[in-house]
């Protein structure tokens, strides 16, 4: 997968050369960039914001800059799929991150400031996308969370396939199961007497049935 992730601030991606991420670009399972919005400043200045028409305090990225980043990662149209992360956006969840580990190319438009044109959102932008009910200074940290929750579910990306298939969300909407490893017992709270058993379909059972009788913990 290629992902590209249009930005004011391109130093702030040095976490995805960590950890699951920086392995998968090591393998060749993903191929990350970032794309400096203010190569594409419409002036010598670096100007790529402008004051919102109206009269609202705060600052709105500019039309132009943005289309020629977002036409520079995509020269072939309908190509790639350009998600913009903003706080109206559709709320990300775990269905929507498999959908998207199935596609080729991603365009990560990170939005800054009061916003970006809505002019962009007609023309360019494929889906918006939020990662809660709060606000925070720009689409940078949202885009390495969903880069993150995407590219773990590509084949490789993980040495054990099926830790992301008992992952939580990934059964039924429902977050994973509390986990235990050894000591068995420590500062007097002990494991659950059928983690220890040994029979694989009584786990099994039990791990079901954790959200419909949590005491039985």
């Amino acid at each position: 997968m290629r992902i590209d992730c249009i930005t004011l601030f391109p130093e702030m991606f040095v976490a995805m050369n960590c950890s699951i991420m920086g392995r998968a670009q090591k393998n060749g399972i993903l191929d990350f960039r970032t794309i400096y919005l203010r190569d594409f400043a419409i002036n010598d200045y670096g100007q790529v914001d402008d004051s919102p028409y109206g009269g609202e305090a705060g600052m709105v990225l500019r039309p132009e800059p943005l289309a020629q980043a977002i036409d520079f990662c995509e020269p072939e149209k309908n190509n790639a799929t350009v998600i913009l992360l903003a706080a109206d956006g559709v709320k990300f969840t775990h269905s929507m991150a498999v959908e998207l580990s199935l596609k080729e190319h991603l365009v990560l438009v990170c939005g800054h400031y009061k916003g970006v044109d809505e002019r962009i959102r007609q023309s360019r932008v494929n889906l918006s996308v939020s990662v809660g009910d709060f606000v925070v200074s720009g689409g940078e940290l949202p885009a390495m969370l969903l880069s993150d929750a995407v590219v773990r579910l590509i084949p490789g990306a993980l040495g054990d396939a099926e830790s992301a298939e008992t992952d939580s969300f990934a059964k039924d909407s429902l977050p994973g199961c509390p986990v235990w490893t050894r000591p068995q017992e420590f500062e007097g709270m002990k494991v659950p007497d059928v983690l220890l058993s040994g029979h694989h379909e009584k786990i099994k059972k039990w791990r079901e049935n954790f959200y419909i009788n949590p005491s039985q913990s």
